[in-house]
């Protein structure tokens, strides 16, 4: 018989009790480049994302989508650091905090149904503020194409969801990096990215000024997505609160088309769904994003049911029985 490979996470990790789960629909595009992904929570329910949670045996409870301004795509505004729509953005970011507070207050896995990446500076604030509160420790993995750590003052578009990891990190306007209760709401510690491939000359720099872990399609095509997921989550123990920030643009647009910020050369179905296996191991998935999903690209919802699939191995589906 072959050898088997040894275990992928800590073995010292406990199963945790069967997930708690509440869908937030954020259905907003406000601060992304293209119209569409105000769309995606509904694409995912209709590619029947609460279902095939309930099928793993998760009790899901779906909160509806959360209501807020429409994009009035506007231009960059001088009076808002030259960035487009940040009022609407500030509401939705707010709105979403609060929602994701709520449901991890209630105990509940909270997964947030985007819209674009923005919104993640929402969730992540609550996440942030709840693991204080509860003396967690936090570790983020940030599955994307772009690194989403530019600034007001050196954003190319002065599109808003290109500043969220920036925004976490207490850099940007002031509604935005103030909404756990602490600024910065994270350290550059907390986080993890993985699949970058379409990083701005100013965040290259920004990346490596802020230390942020980060490993990009290089990187995965050197070491394997085994390794890379394997370094990603080796501090990762039955004390932390692990929280995947999923950009839809993390896949390969081959794979996943309907995405409005699509980059080639990405993550394979198999390395994707290696990656999210690899997480559900941990036992230790506690909040989720969903983001940047745009049925107004995709092709009969392709994108939405991959998606789905591959969060169903986030949630412990597997072909064999896992230890």
């Amino acid at each position: 018989m072959p050898t088997p490979l040894p275990p992928t996470t800590d073995s010292s990790l406990t199963p945790q009790t069967p997930h708690r789960v509440a869908l937030i629909g954020a259905p907003t595009d406000v601060g992304a480049s293209r119209l569409g992904a105000a769309m995606g929570p509904d694409a995912l329910r209709v590619a029947q994302l609460p279902a095939a949670l309930r099928a793993l045996g998760v009790d899901v409870v779906d909160t509806g989508n959360l209501a807020g301004p429409v994009n009035p795509r506007g231009g960059r505004d001088p009076k808002a650091a030259g960035l487009r729509n940040l009022p609407e953005a500030v509401f939705w970011t707010q709105a979403v905090h609060d929602a994701v507070l709520a449901q991890l207050q209630e105990g509940r896995t909270p997964i947030m149904l985007g819209g674009d990446h923005h919104l993640a500076a929402g969730s992540l604030s609550a996440v942030a503020r709840h693991c204080r509160e509860s003396g967690r420790k936090l570790r983020v993995l940030w599955l994307d194409a772009h690194s989403d750590c530019n600034t007001p003052d050196i954003s190319p578009s002065g599109n808003i969801h290109g500043i969220p990891v920036a925004n976490l990190l207490g850099l940007g306007p002031q509604p935005l990096i103030g909404l756990s209760g602490q600024t910065p709401a994270l350290s550059a510690e907390h986080f993890c990215q993985v699949g970058l491939r379409s990083v701005d000359e100013h965040e290259k720099r920004m990346i490596r000024q802020l230390g942020l872990r980060a490993f990009d399609m290089r990187a995965i095509d050197e070491l394997g997505m085994r390794e890379v997921m394997h370094r990603a989550l080796a501090d990762v123990d039955a004390d932390t609160h692990l929280h995947v920030s999923f950009d839809v643009d993390f896949l390969d647009p081959e794979i996943a088309p309907g995405t409005g910020t699509a980059v080639r050369g990405g993550p394979t179905y198999r390395e994707a769904q290696l990656c999210m296996e690899m997480i559900a191991d941990t036992g230790r998935l506690a909040s989720l994003d969903i983001v940047e999903l745009n049925p107004a690209l995709d092709i009969r919802n392709q994108t939405a049911e991959l998606v789905v699939d591959l969060v169903e191995s986030l949630f412990g589906k597997s072909t064999l029985i896992n230890r």
